[in-house]
């Protein structure tokens, strides 16, 4: 069966493993997850990622992270930009998720970024997701 949105399903596969305690997820593998992927690891949400070769497109292995005392890193993995409903950014005008203690996740002509990255390099694009 055909996904229409990937990033929401990789978003859902995270939010689910984390919701029950996994160490790491299966997740389909894209340039453009393994982008997010990348942006959550350099935010501190997950340990690490890999792609494990299945024949096809292979297969992102997303290794999640926790406390020290096994709580959840984060409360609130959100898509916002929609296949319906694309929301694009100026770099002046990007959120600050949780007054700026979360995260927003953006494709810019440079790569997906964090929102902190886009600020560093002065640069806006689609709004991929928030983690707060």
């Amino acid at each position: 069966m055909a996904i229409s949105d990937p990033i929401a399903d990789m978003l859902t596969r995270i939010r689910n493993a984390a919701r029950n305690g996994a160490e790491t997820v299966d997740c389909r593998n894209s340039k453009v997850c393994r982008g997010i992927a990348d942006a959550l690891q350099h935010e501190g949400y997950i340990n690490g990622h890999e792609v494990v070769d299945d024949g096809k497109q292979g297969v992102l292995k997303v290794s999640l992270k926790y406390g020290p005392n096994g709580e959840k890193l984060f409360h609130v993995l959100r898509r916002e930009s929609k296949p319906g409903c694309r929301v694009y950014t100026k770099v002046k005008d990007l959120p600050r998720p949780l007054a700026g203690l979360g995260v927003a996740i953006l494709t810019t002509p440079q790569g997906v970024l964090s929102d902190r990255q886009c600020r560093e390099k002065n640069v806006g694009g689609e709004l991929l997701c928030t983690v707060e």
